[in-house]
């Protein structure tokens, strides 16, 4: 959306045609997913209509992508058509896997264990804590890298202010199971900000690595089979590229696209370029990332 508008601002139009293809017509203000189970935002705030956002005078398609094809220099759509292109700026994201890790996904999920990563998660956890009498309130990332990496610390805190709002915080133990060494992903930040968990009664338990779920027995398994018991289980479940790069064949195991940090250049071909949580690159995956990316490789594809 960002380089559609910054494109059809200075392209000559009877030079260059710029076609926009995204999976449907609806635009999610993600941060806003965080603000949901709170009932601080509803689905209605952050939900708008995808063409209010974008610009006149360039082609829109909502199609899924099937396979990105860089030598006959093609994208094949769900919806059966081929497009062709000189450049491409592939910006597919990064979504929420929990069928990545074992039992995740069973008996308990959306009843006692949660994401808040999609819209239906998050509303599915706004429903469950509107009658949630307290108990033990587990937030866990299974692994990094994830997109907007502050988002479960975000959680937590919210959670701490919310529970406190709700009368029921002496009711609640919340703790933060984080495959990093300390609560914050940079080791300064950790080292710095690290007691405002303890000053929020909050417990922390780094370096644990989920190996498992047991939704019926409510236990995270690491893998080296320490437990950690819950009532209420927030996943941050593995985050992983879209699909079409795996079908596509160039992306890394995660799915993500072999990227030039310097230029936002491709390794696949020189005239793919990538943007935002679709790279493999060593930044955050956070939309103010993909924004001020935005601005150079506006310059660099110019």
């Amino acid at each position: 959306t960002i380089m559609a508008n910054k494109l059809a601002a200075v392209l000559d139009r009877d030079e260059w045609s710029i076609t926009i293809v995204d999976r449907d017509g609806q635009h999610h203000y993600q941060p806003g997913y965080l603000f949901v189970p709170f009932g601080i935002y509803s689905p209605r705030d952050i939900v708008k209509p995808r063409r209010d956002y974008l610009p006149r005078g360039i082609e829109v398609v909502f199609s899924g992508i099937t396979v990105i094809e860089p030598d006959q220099n093609q994208v094949r759509l769900d919806n059966g058509r081929n497009l062709g292109y000189d450049f491409l700026i592939i910006a597919t994201g990064a979504h929420p896997q929990p069928d990545q890790t074992d039992g995740l996904t069973g008996p308990g999920w959306r009843k006692d264990v949660f994401d808040f990563y999609t819209l239906e998660g998050a509303t599915a956890l706004s429903r469950h804590l509107k009658h949630w009498a307290g108990g033990k309130l587990v937030i866990n990332i299974v692994e990094m890298p994830i997109k907007c990496p502050v988002a479960p610390l975000e959680f937590a805190f919210l959670a701490d202010w919310w529970f406190t709002e709700q009368g029921i915080r002496d009711k609640v133990e919340i703790e933060y199971v984080t495959p990093l060494s300390g609560a914050f992903t940079k080791p300064k930040a950790s080292a710095l900000l690290g007691n405002f968990l303890d000053r929020k009664g909050i417990k922390l338990t780094p370096d644990y690595s989920v190996g498992r779920v047991d939704t019926e027995g409510k236990k995270l398994y690491s893998w080296d089979e320490k437990e950690v018991s819950y009532d209420l289980l927030v996943s941050i479940p593995t985050n992983m590229g879209d699909a079409a790069i795996e079908r596509s064949g160039f992306g890394d195991e995660l799915n993500f696209i072999p990227t030039d940090k310097h230029t936002l250049r491709s390794k696949v071909k020189d005239n793919i370029f990538v943007l935002g949580d679709a790279t493999d690159l060593p930044a955050s995956k956070a939309g103010s990332v993909a924004h001020f990316q935005a601005d150079i490789l506006f310059e660099n594809l110019l």
